[in-house]
């Protein structure tokens, strides 16, 4: 069998039905490691500046600690630095697929003998999720109620996220103090105000933050607010409200959403 024919490994890490890291990614932080910023790193590997920095900002939401931290630069990006955990991620992935590739031959002759359609084995590997928002964190406490319940999520220290959901989904999941999980969150249901005064709001989730980048688009805008190191969120808001509030990159502003805008998915 030729080589482009042959069938080649994939290998992706991932953490509940959030974010992934594949390969693009792990080159992608090789690139800024070794070359020092976001904007080189995203040249050396054709990607736009704002794609290579949303994947930074999913990849650091995914993990507990920052893979990568640095100073904000715009358009023209920013000293930037591959934390410890960045480089530990970059290693792993390396030798994981190393060995991986050594197995590769061994699962194509398997597949060769199946009556299986390959498909029907490998669809869900390639499922995604469309909420622009995916933090990841561990369940502090759940409050049961006679219908549904209170789930608090810990993403960063002193950061926490509020979702309510059914008694059902809490004993599916498997929900407990303790338990790691994946909040999801649409861009959409995020409701951004200015400052961090506290307002008196239905939304049970106030996250406070600094704008770190707005995209101004011809009838929404993209906000993105850092609620500590590494740790984002994401808000799709009208190009009137954008105006209206004056969102500036490095002022305060807070995030405010509904517990039951809130998804909550686990491996």
């Amino acid at each position: 069998m030729d080589s482009d024919s042959a069938i080649k490994a994939l290998l992706q890490l991932r953490k509940g039905p959030g974010s992934r890291v594949g390969p693009d990614r792990i080159r992608l932080l090789e690139s800024i490691r070794d070359l020092g910023s976001i904007k080189a790193g995203a040249t050396a590997q054709g990607l736009s500046y704002k794609g290579a920095w949303d994947a930074v900002q999913a990849l650091n939401n995914l993990f507990e600690k920052p893979l990568v931290v640095g100073h904000t630069g715009g358009a023209q990006g920013g000293a930037t630095t591959v934390t410890a955990a960045g480089e530990a991620v970059i290693r792993a992935y390396r030798k994981v697929e190393t060995e991986l590739t050594l197995i590769t031959g061994q699962l194509e002759q398997v597949l060769a003998g199946a009556d299986e359609d390959i498909n029907r084995i490998t669809w869900s590997l390639g499922m995604k999720t469309s909420a622009r928002n995916a933090l990841r964190g561990v369940v502090e406490s759940v409050t049961p109620g006679a219908v549904n319940s209170e789930v608090s999520l810990r993403i960063a220290s002193g950061v926490h996220i509020i979702s309510v959901i059914t008694k059902e989904a809490v004993e599916d999941l498997g929900l407990a103090a303790g338990v790691e999980a994946v909040a999801l969150i649409k861009s959409s249901f995020v409701i951004l105000a200015p400052g961090d005064e506290v307002l008196r709001t239905s939304a049970r989730n106030r996250l406070t933050g600094t704008v770190v980048r707005h995209e101004t688009g011809a009838v929404n805008d993209e906000v993105v607010l850092e609620l500590d190191q590494g740790k984002t969120i994401t808000a799709t808001i009208t190009r009137g409200s954008a105006e209206a509030l004056g969102f500036k990159v490095g002022e305060k502003a807070q995030a405010l959403i509904k517990a039951s805008h809130v998804i909550l998915a686990v491996e």
